[in-house]
């Protein structure tokens, strides 16, 4: 089983590891756009996916559950007003879904579901950005559904809070994702999306 996990891994991760970069570079593209240069200082201005790595996230995470994540874009929240943060965290998210879309018109125009190993390493190119697209929305910090939820808010209290439990928001998300959340919540909406794109769900994907 574990053999069989480290093939998989072997096999997604270059997807993985692009489909990270773009995610976290359209963060850093739109935070600098706003006149943060954060990311630009630090390397992350970049679609080198070395500058993007987490060990936890990229690394450790995928082997124990077959997903993970990169190392958060650095973004001086102080200069942004909470519209330019908002969009900021809606970029990455965006990214996926603008690649995601751009390649089911690719596998249905040229017919790639015909060509199996094309085709099936373009499919899972599809589902895994979906899949990254979901997952960030969800509303844990350090994720960027967590950033654009701290745009909405309004009161002193509601901000104090949220900083509160941005401290514990990584082992909630450990906690998600190794009591099977990416199987139970993740994967049935994912399942959805493919579905309404009329594309196949692959086993690789089916839990």
């Amino acid at each position: 089983m574990l053999a069989g996990r480290a093939l998989t891994f072997l096999f997604v991760l270059p997807i993985f590891l692009v489909s990270l970069t773009i995610h976290e570079y359209a963060h850093a593209r739109m935070a600098y756009r706003y006149g943060d240069e954060t990311a630009k200082k630090m390397g992350r201005l970049t679609l080198n996916p070395l500058a993007h790595i987490s060990l936890l996230g990229t690394i450790i995470m995928p082997l124990l559950v077959s997903f993970g994540w990169a190392k958060p874009i650095p973004v001086n929240f102080s200069i942004l007003t909470k519209k330019q943060i908002f969009v900021v965290a809606a970029a990455g998210p965006l990214a996926n879904i603008m690649l995601a879309l751009i390649l089911t018109g690719a596998f249905h125009l040229f017919g790639l579901g015909k060509l199996p190993l094309l085709g099936y390493f373009v499919l899972l190119a599809i589902l895994l950005n979906i899949i990254l697209a979901v997952f960030n929305l969800i509303p844990v910090p350090p994720l960027d559904g967590s950033r654009l939820v701290y745009a909405l808010l309004k009161s002193p209290r509601a901000v104090n809070a949220y900083h509160r439990f941005g401290r514990y928001g990584i082992f909630v998300l450990i906690a998600f994702l190794l009591l099977g959340g990416l199987q139970m919540i993740i994967l049935p909406l994912v399942a959805l999306f493919a579905a309404l794109l009329g594309l196949p769900l692959p086993d690789l994907l089916s839990g």
